[in-house]
This record gives C-alpha cells, structure tokens and sequence, in this order.
C-alpha cells in the first residue's frame, strides 16, 4: 500500500513534514516515509493530511449508557448520583457501551484505546472480555485495565459498598486478565480506581503484582479541590504525597486529570518519570479545572489525552480534545501556551509515550501502520494555507480513513467492519435496559 499526494506529519523526534509526500506500508508496518512525488501504484488522497493515528489514554467505556446525567454536578455528587445506576451493568451493556464508544473513537481518528474499566457489579462476569471482543470486532488496538475499587460507603469511601470487592478477588482476576496481552494489538494495565475508593493496601499490593507481571499501573489523581480536602482528611496528606506513600511514584505509572499539582508535584513527577492523562471536556464539564500541561511538559512529563467517560464528556471525540487542550493552555497561559501542533503531538506521540509503546504515535519506518487520513476540501479548510494548524483550531473532523496496522478500520468516513446504525441500535437497546 503506497499513499501519496499528501501532506504527511509524521511527529517524529525532529517534527518532520511533507508538504507534498506518501508513505509506503508493507506487512502492517510502515516501510517508507519520502517527499515529492509518490512511486507508481500509489493511492492520490488529493492533498489530504496523514496524521499518526490519535491514541487516547484515559477512557470509561462504560459511561456511553449514561451520557447528560447529573448536568450540574461536581465529580463526587455525580459519582454517588451514577453508582446505583452503573451498579446494574453486565456483560452484554457492556459490550454495546464498549462497541458505541470505540467506534465514536475511531471515526475521530483514534486508533489505540485506552479503557479504565473499574466496575465490577456482584454476579456479573466477562466485563473486560467484553470490551477487547469489542475493540476486536473493529479492528482499534486496546489497552484494557483491570481496575478496582475495595473501598465503600461504610468505611469511609465513596462508592456503595455493593460495587466494592475483596482485595484477593482483584488480584487474581488482574492476574487471570494479564493472559490477554498480546504485546500488539491487546494490552493490559492494573487500574485501582481513585484515593477515595480504593485501600492504601490494595494500591500496594496492585503495584506488587503489576511489577511482577510486567504491567503498567494508572489511576485517578489530584482531580479536584475535593480530592485533595479529602486525602488530608483520611490521609493527613496530598494526593502526590499519598501517591509516594504507596510506592506509586515510577516510572511504570501514569496519572489522570492532575488538575490540581503544586510546582513540587510537577517537579517530582518528572524526576520520577510518572505520566499524565489529560482529560480537558471532562474536567470542563464537572467544573474541576484546567491542568497545568505547559509545566508539566516543561518539565519533561509524559503527557498524552483522553476523552475520559461519556458520562461526563459527552463525546467520544478524541480529536475534539486535541483542539480542547490547545484552547484551555491558552486560556490558562495565554496564546503561547501551545501551538496546534504541540496539541497534535500530545494527542498521538504523547500518548504513545505514556501507554509506553514506542512501535506507535509517529510516522517513521518500523513503526505499526497506524494511520489517520484527513480530507482537506472542505468548507472549513478553505482559505488557509498552514492546513496542519487549520485541522487543529477548525476541529473536531470526521477522520476519512483510519488504519491500523495496515488495515483499514474507517474507509470514506465510515466503519469497514461494523455497521454505525447497527451499533446505534444495539447501544440505545442496552442502555434502556439499564435504565429499565
């Protein structure tokens, strides 16, 4: 497969472009990136932009069945508002939620999902099973989490305490899930839920066990001012410093939301090497804040984006964020808080930097062929000349075709393998059923 007659951005370490270029791909890999005219055979897209494909880091799937709920609601009132309703999830809403939502995915350009998949109602089984036959079905990459929560309402957590699980139940289903990573296509990491629903102990032996199995660790973090109230109450400390406490403070972990870090949170997590997922919508949207990404870029952190769940980001839109991160930078810092194209790089080599996977995120030769075309003939496109700049400030797009690992997963702006009605159907079935 050879593209050609595009403007290729290929995010790699010297910020290469090819106004006029093509990309070879061969085995499900990229073999050639080169300017000018395209050897013979090639595709002609017409000038559009091949991007890398976008990789979102903090996501829950499941929250597609309960989109516009608790509209004016701070995080923890919306949490206790939705618990009893997502306490009654099974395999089967599930897999609706999982398909609905990465398809809205990759329709916007993604191409690796991450899921935090943290509810785990009493009797209901597969949940995770569900989500990677879902992303199979379409043909993204996912990486899947085992996460947990072992905290409830009677002793002092915020989930109700039919939601919470025995420390010994999660771990050796964390330990029986590993067996799905594929190093490829399927990935997992061990996920215990937030400082306010999980144990200090099952935050230290789910780092444990991760070690041992050579997965990564994530949870929630420092995402509003109640979180950090809530850490000095319980823990006598911040949210970071609870974080060192239990040895979570490495390398192997990343973060989501960090709205609310002090200069020396920032600074500790860049000489330990801890990432972030930045969710703007989410934290728009349950008034938690804008989190200080030009510092923590600065300094050297892991960044990449997430649309975080559907319940409180009502678009599954990952390009949508790119353009959201770049707007409330320059509302928080001002208009040189970030270029469009840092804002691209966040939501591809970013993410890639924090799942750690360095086989994706760039355009280069070995690298998976995991592609984002971009048509450029639009209505919005007219009149600008920096075209990368205008996909980024006249978003969110429809991407036209999306690869992945040579194989194409969006075709002329639809689903190749599954049918976007169908999917439509079967989701609004389930989440009925849910509310039922």
């Amino acid at each position: 497969m050879i593209l050609g007659n595009a403007w290729v951005v290929t995010c790699d370490d010297a910020g290469t472009e090819h106004v006029h270029g093509w990309v070879r791909v061969d085995g499900g890999l990229i073999a050639e990136v080169g300017a000018g005219d395209a050897p013979d055979g090639a595709d002609d897209l017409g000038g559009a932009l091949i991007t890398p494909g976008l990789v979102n880091t903090h996501n829950h799937l499941y929250q597609t069945l309960t989109r516009a709920r608790a509209q004016q609601a701070d995080l923890f009132t919306w949490l206790k508002t939705l618990y009893p309703t997502w306490a009654r999830i099974d395999g089967e809403m599930l897999y609706a939620a999982a398909r609905a939502g990465m398809a809205e995915l990759a329709l916007s350009g993604c191409t690796t999902v991450f899921d935090h998949h943290y509810v785990f109602p009493r009797g209901a089984s597969g949940l995770v099973e569900a989500e990677v036959r879902a992303a199979q079905d379409l043909g993204v990459r996912i990486v899947a989490s085992r996460g947990s929560m072992d905290l409830g309402e009677s002793d002092g957590g915020l989930p109700p305490d039919s939601l919470v699980e025995s420390i010994d139940d999660i771990l050796a289903d964390t330990e029986r899930l590993a067996g799905l990573a594929d190093g490829d296509r399927v990935g997992l990491a061990v996920a215990p839920c937030s400082p306010f629903s999980v144990t200090s102990r099952l935050m230290e032996e789910s780092a444990q066990l991760a070690r041992r199995l050579g997965l990564q660790l994530h949870t929630h973090l420092a995402e509003t001012v109640e979180e950090h109230a809530y850490c000095q109450e319980l823990f006598g400390c911040t949210p970071v410093e609870y974080l060192e406490r239990v040895g979570w403070v490495a390398a192997d972990v990343w973060c989501a939301h960090c709205v609310h870090l002090s200069e020396a949170d920032v600074a500790t997590f860049a000489r330990q090497g801890v990432g972030v997922a930045h969710c703007p919508s989410s934290n728009l949207r349950l008034g938690a804040g804008v989190a200080p990404v030009r510092e923590l870029r600065a300094a050297g952190v892991r960044v990449g984006l997430g649309v975080d769940g559907t319940a409180s980001n009502e678009r599954g839109d990952l390009f949508l964020e790119v353009k959201q991160a770049l707007l409330v930078a320059r509302g928080r810092g001002g208009p040189d808080a970030m270029t469009a194209r840092d804002a691209l790089h966040i939501g591809t080599r970013g993410g890639a930097s924090v799942l750690r996977r360095d086989d994706i995120g760039s355009i280069e030769p070995g690298k998976r062929a995991d592609l984002a075309i971009w048509r450029t003939d639009g209505l919005e496109f007219g009149g600008a000349d920096d075209l990368v700049a205008n996909l980024v400030l006249s978003g969110p797009h429809r991407v036209d075709r999306l690869i992945v690992g040579g194989q194409d997963v969006v075709r002329g702006g639809s689903l190749v393998r599954a049918d976007e009605q169908e999917i439509a159907r079967e989701h609004r079935k389930e989440a009925r059923r849910l509310w039922q």
